[in-house]
C-alpha cells in the first residue's frame, strides 16, 4: 500500500474531538505512510470551522494540516479531466459531485480513498472508515 487519499470528513474528524471518528483520524494523520487530500479540502474545512463551528482558530490548525499534507507531497488537484470523471461517478452513484471528486482523485492517486462518510461513501463500497485504514495499517482501531 502506497498510502491513503483522506476526504475532509477524515480532516474535520481529526479536529473534532466529539466526532466518533477522532482517535482514528488522529491515529491515521500521525501514523506511518504518506496521506493524500484534494485541493478542495482547505474550502471544505475552512467552511465547516467557520460557518458551522465558528471557530476561526480551528480553520487555522485545518489549513495547517492540509498544508503539511501538501508540502509532503500529497496534494492532488483539480484538473479538467478529474472533474469529468467525478461528473460520471457522481451520476452513477447518486452523489455530490464533491463527494465523487475525492473518489475520482482516489482512484488516479490508486490511493484507498478514507472517509466518515458513511451514508454516500464507505456504504456505496467508495471508501473505508477511518478505524478500517488503521486496521488495515496494522494497527488496531480504537473504536
Amino acid at each position: 500500500m502506497t498510502g491513503w487519499f483522506l476526504d475532509a470528513s477524515v480532516l474535520l474528524a481529526a479536529e473534532d474531538s466529539d466526532d466518533a471518528n477522532h482517535s482514528d483520524a488522529r491515529r491515521l494523520l500521525e501514523g506511518p505512510g504518506p496521506l493524500t487530500t484534494l485541493d478542495l479540502a482547505f474550502y471544505e474545512v475552512t467552511n465547516v470551522a467557520i460557518a458551522a463551528w465558528k471557530d476561526i482558530a480551528a480553520a487555522r490548525r485545518l489549513g495547517g494540516l492540509i498544508a503539511a499534507v501538501a508540502d509532503d507531497g500529497g496534494l492532488h488537484r483539480v484538473e479538467p479531466s478529474l472533474l469529468e470523471a467525478a461528473a460520471q461517478l457522481a451520476q452513477a452513484h447518486g452523489i455530490s459531485i464533491y463527494d465523487a471528486a475525492y473518489v475520482a482523485a482516489a482512484k488516479a492517486a490508486r490511493a484507498p480513498l478514507v472517509s466518515c462518510d458513511v451514508r454516500d461513501i464507505v456504504a456505496r463500497g467508495l471508501g473505508r472508515l477511518p478505524a478500517a485504514a488503521v486496521a488495515a495499517r496494522g494497527g488496531p482501531p480504537t473504536n
